[in-house]
């Protein structure tokens, strides 16, 4: 499948690109008027402020008494409401039906189902850690184009092991195996001459009532080795503790979910703080299994000891809730878990600071002059209740509205 799709889908992702330099420049001057502003998750709220975009870029932030809005300016009253950083979800698919023949599917369809699964919430950035580059690349292209309202996103390539076919994938679907260090790298080379952002290793594989399936420390290091000489960061799958460990031995950079069941060791600990391994715990997607209430109670419980020792620790926490996997668009329920472990600051930090800082989006994460004018408008203080984080009234994308709440 790479062969075949290498030299078209860096087309595409050539012409994503420069279509999104076109939309920055072509945006319109957009003023939020009246809200608290959070600059930052640690920072005092700033009341009764003004917002001004221009050009995809915030050209001024202060209170209403020192900031002139533009005359030609559309201005959005936000009087009673919060604005924050625009939200990154760190994990997501776009694997549903709903974005099959996405470079020719009707527009409508294609922004509903998105308003639906990311931008309803918040979500202005997001890392797709594994879909079909055939419909994935092409609906990146067109949402930068300004043809479909949805966030800018990233993508990461999928490695399997060798006979590691999750019970949960369609046995139809082919996967992208390594069997040799060798076999790793050509497929890591593919994905980044496609125009991927990144690779996902899945060092362990549920197979249901089957042992899992975990992958090889030396191929796991030849995918993180190439991805790292193109400086572009690594994701993994662990299942249990062995796929863990391979995780610190190949330096992995993103854990994309916690390890049901498990807890880090001391020396894990300090493995992931040495190496600057980041967590994407995604505890809603355990709160659902076959197995009832009490083993799902009992694997969020496990997750949430697991993010509250990472966090603890000093390690990056990402956002991230494996939707499109699953179909638990609302996020109440991940940010209600999450506040199990962290505060409600170091929540919205996993949104927007951590990621912009953790991927090095210089611009994002946070509300100042001369940052990317992401934002979002809440309709409540996340700081005192981070449920308020799931109430978005408007997403704003480069300076423009990609969800308004009805």
């Amino acid at each position: 499948m790479i062969g075949n799709l290498r030299h078209a889908a860096r087309f595409l992702f050539l012409l994503g690109a420069a279509a999104s330099f076109g939309v920055a420049a072509n945006a319109q001057n957009l003023v939020l008027a009246g809200g608290s502003v959070y600059n930052s998750p640690d920072a005092a709220p700033l009341a009764d402020a003004v917002v001004v975009t221009s050009n995809g870029v915030i050209t001024a932030i202060g209170s209403r008494s020192e900031v002139e809005i533009p005359k030609d300016a559309q201005t959005i009253d936000c009087t009673g409401k919060t604005v924050v950083a625009g939200f990154w979800n760190s994990h997501v698919h776009f694997t549903q039906a709903a974005w099959r023949n996405a470079a020719s599917a009707p527009v409508a369809p294609l922004e509903e189902h998105m308003r639906e699964m990311l931008t309803k919430w918040g979500f202005t950035t997001v890392w797709d850690l594994g879909s079909d580059p055939d419909d994935s690349l092409p609906l990146r292209r067109r949402i930068n184009a300004g043809e479909v309202a949805g966030p800018n996103i990233r993508f990461a390539g999928n490695i399997f092991p060798k006979g590691g076919h999750p019970v949960y994938l369609p046995a139809e679907i082919r996967l992208p195996e390594a069997a040799t260090p060798e076999e790793a790298t050509q497929m890591a080379r593919g994905f980044m001459a496609m125009g991927m952002d990144g690779v996902k290793l899945f060092t362990g594989v549920y197979m249901g009532d089957k042992p899992v399936v975990n992958m090889d420390v030396a191929i796991a290091r030849a995918a993180v080795d190439m991805a790292h000489a193109q400086g572009k960061p690594v994701f993994a799958h662990p299942q249990n503790r062995t796929g863990l460990e391979t995780v610190i031995a190949a330096d992995v950079d993103v854990l994309a979910h916690i390890v049901p069941g498990e807890r880090y060791s001391p020396e894990q600990l300090a493995r992931f703080k040495s190496q600057g391994t980041a967590l994407i715990p995604t505890l809603s997607l355990f709160s659902r299994t076959l197995g009832g209430p009490s083993v799902a109670a009992r694997l969020v419980g496990s997750g949430v000891d697991q993010l509250k020792a990472f966090s603890d620790n000093g390690g990056a926490v990402l956002f991230g809730t494996d939707v499109g996997f699953t179909e638990m668009y609302d996020t109440s329920l991940e940010y209600e878990l999450m506040h199990r472990a962290l505060s409600e600051s170091q929540v919205l930090a996993s949104l927007t600071t951590n990621p912009a800082r953790y991927f090095k989006a210089a611009n994002k994460g946070k509300v100042e002059q001369g940052f990317d004018a992401d934002l979002v408008v809440l309709d409540g203080d996340p700081i005192a209740d981070v449920g308020n984080l799931a109430k978005v009234a408007y997403t704003i994308r480069a300076g423009h509205i990609i969800y308004q709440k009805p």
